[in-house]
């Protein structure tokens, strides 16, 4: 299983810790104490990771011993904050989100009549009709390959 550890630099202030990783511009969180801001720190780097996977981007090395590399602030402390990208990306991924969707007044009517869950019925026929492409798409492609 893939793992990436990124040293972040936690640095006190009056309502708590402010976090940011060197290597991962962008990448900041904040915690009210340093063991939430860990916890925010992971989420973080996981959701930074994760969007940087979706665009393509290239996941920088970590560097080593930034705090040797950098002047960093009186009582600023830097951790390794380590994250399992593909756990974060299963999770993301099959979340359940809201979407809309237009119906025949007469069908929504039938179907609540009926105690239809319409989540699954979207998600099944979505399912079905993505597997049917794909199989179209597929047997196109080696009847092109035969020809």
């Amino acid at each position: 299983m893939r793992k990436f550890s990124f040293p972040a630099v936690f640095e006190p202030g009056a309502d708590g810790y402010g976090v940011y990783f060197p290597d991962l511009p962008g990448c900041v969180s904040f915690g009210k104490t340093f063991e939430k801001a860990q916890k925010e720190a992971e989420d973080a780097l996981g959701l930074h990771i994760y969007g940087m996977e979706k665009d393509g981007e290239e996941i920088p090395l970590p560097s080593e011993r930034p705090e040797k590399k950098m002047n960093l602030p009186s009582g600023a402390i830097v951790s390794l904050i380590t994250v399992y990208p593909d756990i974060v990306a299963n999770e993301l991924d099959n979340r359940r989100v809201k979407t809309n969707v237009t119906l025949p007044a007469w069908l929504k009517e039938a179907a609540e009549k009926e105690n239809v869950n319409y989540s699954r019925v979207l998600e099944a026929a979505l399912i079905d009709v993505i597997r049917t492409r794909k199989k179209a798409t597929t047997i196109k492609a080696n009847a092109d390959i035969a020809n």
